[in-house]
């Protein structure tokens, strides 16, 4: 029997559409470079999610004909997939794409493509639109596998395409992929957002909650672990959220225990997890599978109740340190991370204390601390904020220096300990390897490159604050 339609899929008959749009570009492109193909550069702000993204955008583009460069000013599509969840990422790329002008102006022929969170806002799609007349497509996170489409109108009818339709969002199965890696691995297991946190602009670009296929995504991992990659990452605005209107064995801790029952050395990370969704199943999946990390990054944004119903958090500090009590319990290993929100509107100083005090409690391995940022058309937007920059400068470096203190202790306890790690990349000096524990902890050692892409096992000599220095076991 056939499986019905997920209601956010897109129809067969509209990808096949775009599958003669990649021949009829490829087609152009062979006739107006006989001598080789076309280059593009495709740039990837912000999040592993939008990272993701971008290899299928790379994926489609490398079927229709492109090959890639990393320099800008050789490229014949230029490629930027941005971001909006901070006001200096949309700076960024305002600012490279202003510098494109003169590439352009040489390069007339050149195509220039903005997508992503960002161009989904309306009134960045209307600036591009009105400043920049020499951008030439502008599409939003819903129409992304339009891509082709949208080269092809803007090689053969020369006009400027401009899609940012809203949308409750879509899912789109069977896009070609081409990753940056060989041994890691960004696999989306569903888009969107129902939270409507506050401060945040990611529903309002993202769509709604909705979640890929079980089968569908046990299989792409497994297919993966076959291709010989060594560590999973899956993805999602709120992974807890997954299938959460189905029975509990099509859930997320269930999806964490099927994947882990693949065969193969390999290791199974996740985010983001939020707090509101995050169960005793999920915690207890963690512990019982040997190949998730046990590494739980759960962003509190606040410890202080009062801050977090302002935020529409959904949770109270009492929750959040009920879920991180069970978890170490469980897990006493565990590494913890975070996102921490510093001077969100209205917040007091007595309140940022709650904060230090939450994270003296918890003993976070890393956190990702912000001084609160106001993202047009979010309900934080045009909140009263009474409290100077200045005066969340001081809370901020409060903060971040009892998060050094905490993970230096962390670290100093690592000392003369072994750890499994995946051997990730060369390190700055000739020589000297870097990996990250399942704690997600980077340590360096002194190995061969041939180690790149496998695991190792790394014992700790010199731990420092955030980075600790090892020798091969």
């Amino acid at each position: 029997m056939e499986k019905p339609m997920n209601k956010f899929s897109v129809p067969a008959s509209e990808l096949n559409k775009q599958k003669e749009y990649t021949e009829l570009v490829r087609t152009v492109l062979s006739s107006r470079f006989p001598s080789g193909k076309p280059r593009a550069f495709v740039h990837t702000y912000g999040c592993q999610g939008n990272v993701a993204d971008g290899e299928k955008l790379q994926g489609m583009l490398y079927e229709m004909g492109f090959d890639f460069t990393s320099d800008v000013n050789s490229a014949d599509l230029v490629l930027y997939n941005t971001c909006a969840i901070r006001e200096h990422a949309e700076d960024r790329v305002f600012g490279n794409v202003g510098a494109l002008k003169p590439i352009k102006k040489q390069n007339p022929d050149m195509i220039i493509a903005l997508c992503g969170c960002m161009t989904q806002q309306q009134r960045v799609a209307d600036k591009i639109k009105n400043s920049y007349p020499f951008v030439d497509i502008v599409f939003g996170t819903h129409v992304a596998h339009r891509l082709p489409e949208f080269i092809y109108r803007s090689l053969c009818l020369g006009k400027r395409v401009f899609e940012t339709a809203d949308s409750d969002g879509n899912i789109v199965e069977g896009l070609p992929v081409k990753r940056d890696g060989t041994f890691r691995a960004w696999v989306p297991i569903m888009y969107g957002c129902n939270n409507f946190c506050s401060y945040c602009i990611v529903p309002y670009v993202r769509g709604r909650e909705r979640s890929r296929d079980f089968d569908t995504v046990v299989s792409e991992v497994r297919s993966l672990v076959a291709s010989g990659y060594k560590e999973i990452n899956l993805l999602g605005q709120n992974v807890n959220s997954y299938n959460k209107e189905l029975t509990a064995d099509r859930q997320f801790p269930a999806l964490l225990r099927a994947i882990n029952e693949i065969e193969g050395e390999f290791i199974i990370r996740f985010m983001t997890s939020h707090p509101k969704d995050c169960t005793r199943d999920l915690i207890e999946a963690m512990a019982d599978c040997k190949k998730v990390a046990k590494h739980l990054h759960l962003p509190v944004q606040s410890g202080n109740n009062r801050v977090l119903s302002e935020m529409n958090r959904h949770y109270t500090r009492e929750k959040y340190l009920s879920l991180i009590e069970y978890a170490y319990e469980l897990m006493p290993e565990l590494s913890i991370t975070s996102d921490i929100i510093v001077g969100f509107p209205g917040e007091t100083y007595d309140e940022f204390k709650d904060t230090l005090s939450l994270v003296e409690s918890v003993k976070y391995t890393s956190l990702f601390t912000f001084i609160f940022s106001p993202r047009y058309g979010t309900k934080a937007y045009d909140m009263d904020d009474p409290v100077s920059r200045q005066e969340k400068g001081e809370w901020f470096n409060k903060l971040v220096a009892l998060q050094e203190k905490i993970a230096g202790e962390r670290t100093s306890s690592m000392k003369g300990r072994s750890y499994r790690v995946l051997v990730e990349d060369k390190a700055k000096h000739d020589g000297i390897l870097s990996g990250r524990t399942q704690g997600n902890v980077i340590i360096e050692f002194e190995g061969d490159e041939g180690l790149i892409g496998s695991f190792a096992d790394v014992r700790v000599t010199n731990p420092r604050t955030w980075i600790v220095y090892g020798e091969l076991v």
